[in-house]
């Protein structure tokens, strides 16, 4: 149905703007007094003008006319799609205006609405991106609201609709949703496979690891200075009242719009468990940044040269504790056997000091396709085009183990640059994830890999974040676009946490009492009566996932990766 595909895209725009938006927002833009009052809907050879006053009329009172009429009887409308078209014509979202203009002037909007634009034409035919951006400015900036009849009755002038292009767009939305379906069906088919193996270990038996452990610690504060980079920021740092020689010890390198404080319940996991945990800040990409950005000292969600930055922070961080573990730490801290845990960019900038290498070929491959624009993380990587396009090596030998949840990875690094990794990997994806989607950032990445110690975790609902503690406009508008039940929290970190000890246990601890933990049949275990449940395979998963991948692509390999 060709309304119900529209509203699918706009309904995917939205999103990939309301991700935009929780990450900061460039000056005002104007209110334009001209109004659209025709939207042509081309398809060569046919056009059929709809009459932006015919949606009003339908808006505001249910009425359908002649005009209107002849559109819903071409699309095939029933009765009950006619409620669903007025409900979505009418419903208002809330959205800071300043916050929107802002959004909609950065690098990464701009690629977003020259995507849409594409389909909403100026008359003619040319990309009417800057009418789709002053529409959803000036309509935020009204009383009535950002709606969709707002928008469509502020458009400056009168536009076309490709409904070709459209179509297109549509279809390859339908394919990469039924490829995400897919994969995550294999995933959970070998998990299950996997589990079968587990089935002599009575969990029960085992410690609850999900509960944090017996040991004391203590947080504080810490200030590093990078001269050479003339950066300075703060780290959190989290450790055992007692350090005992060979403490192990896990960095945490937190995601875009982020700070270290916000992994507070890792840290302190950790910790219980004898663990010294330190968490830096990234300067150039992290709450502040967002801060600075929604109050207009920048124009920038991000600074680009975080791709570099955020890898050197990270070295500069454990040789700076290299220096702290002789005199306060008397020694006591294992520098030679680290972890790493990373979020989002985070688990970006873990990935890359455990090895992999930026692939400026697949980035620039992946960043002139038209369905990348469907992902948002890919948005956010394509920046990095910008940058020297250098053989960058950000391996620190020091770290032993990589756990990485939801990360940015499918241009910059795809699976060539994760082959480089030479450290065991632990992937913890979500289903829901709008911001790294599954099927972009690790279904095109996981199944090509060929490095031993790989394991992936599936955590059903898992979102990214935790939605529930977004500003309420933010919240609002993903409870209208998406309309999504979501797990618990609590659930969420109790998958995370257990998973997250047990493999900097077995990997940098060399504890093998915990590797019962790292099995399929222990997530499975986690998962008996919940509605959201996780899924944990191995390396050993690889080939036949790859398969999967593989047919699937080669199905539909025109339909994903063709332009026009």
């Amino acid at each position: 149905m060709m309304i119900f595909a529209t509203r699918r895209i706009t309904a995917l725009a939205l999103s990939a703007i309301a991700t935009l938006t929780t990450t900061g927002i460039a000056e005002m833009v104007s209110k334009q007094e001209a109004i659209a009052r025709n939207i042509s809907f081309i398809y060569n050879p046919l056009s059929l003008t709809l009459k932006v006053e015919s949606l009003e009329l339908f808006a505001e009172t249910g009425e359908v006319n002649r005009n209107l009429q002849t559109y819903l009887n071409l699309a095939g409308v029933d009765e009950q799609q006619k409620q669903l078209f007025r409900e979505a014509l009418t419903t208002p979202v809330t959205v800071d205006p300043v916050l929107l203009s802002r959004s909609l002037n950065t690098e990464e909007a701009e690629r977003l609405l020259s995507y849409f634009g594409s389909v909403i034409n100026v008359k003619g035919g040319s990309n009417g991106k800057y009418l789709i951006r002053g529409a959803l400015i000036t309509s935020a900036l009204q009383p009535e609201g950002l709606k969709l009849i707002n928008i469509l009755r502020n458009l400056a002038v009168d536009v076309e609709i490709d409904i070709q292009r459209i179509l297109r767009y549509t279809q390859q939305v339908e394919t990469v949703l039924e490829g995400s379906a897919i994969y995550e069906q294999e995933v959970i088919r070998q998990a299950e496979i996997q589990s079968r193996q587990s089935l002599g270990i009575n969990y029960n038996n085992l410690p609850d690891i999900r509960k944090q452990g017996n040991t004391p610690f203590a947080q504080e504060t810490i200030t590093l200075e990078d001269e050479s980079r003339n950066r300075s920021y703060y780290a959190e740092i989290y450790y055992p009242t007692q350090t005992v020689e060979n403490t192990p010890v896990v960095v945490i390198s937190h995601g875009l719009s982020s700070r270290p404080e916000d992994f507070q319940a890792r840290a302190e996991h950790l910790a219980s468990y004898g663990y010294f945990v330190i968490m830096p800040q990234h300067i150039g990409s992290d709450i502040q940044q967002t801060e600075d950005f929604i109050k207009g000292y920048t124009g920038e969600l991000f600074v680009r040269e975080e791709f570099i930055d955020r890898p050197l922070d990270i070295t500069h961080t454990l040789d700076e504790l290299e220096l702290l573990n002789q005199t306060r730490w008397r020694g006591n801290l294992d520098l030679e056997n680290v972890g790493i845990f990373g979020h989002s960019f985070g688990g970006y900038t873990a990935l890359t000091v455990g090895g992999a290498t930026l692939d400026w070929p697949r980035l620039r491959e992946r960043c002139s396709l038209d369905v990348g624009n469907l992902n948002t993380a890919l948005i956010l990587q394509c920046r990095a085009l910008q940058l020297p396009q250098e053989d960058y090596q950000f391996r620190d030998e020091r770290i032993k183990a990589v756990f990485a949840m939801n990360p940015v990875n499918g241009g910059i690094l795809g699976p060539k640059g994760l082959n480089n990794l030479d450290t065991p990997l632990f992937i913890a994806a979500g289903s829901y994830d709008p911001a790294t989607p599954f099927v972009f950032e690790l279904a095109q990445t996981h199944p090509l890999l060929d490095i031993n110690n790989v394991y992936l975790q599936l955590q059903e609902g898992q979102a990214h974040v935790d939605f529930s503690q977004l500003d309420a406009g933010i919240s609002d508008l993903l409870n209208t676009v998406t309309n999504l039940t979501l797990p618990s929290p609590v659930l969420l970190n109790e998958y995370t946490h257990s998973m997250m000890l047990a493999f900097f246990e077995v990997h940098i601890r060399d504890n093998d009492n915990y590797a019962p933990y790292l099995e399929a049949g222990y997530a499975q275990y986690l998962s008996q009566g919940q509605e959201f449940k996780t899924y944990l395979v191995d390396e050993e998963s690889i080939p036949a996932l790859r398969e999967v991948y593989r047919r699937f692509v080669d199905n539909n390999f025109d339909i994903i990766f063709s332009n026009d």
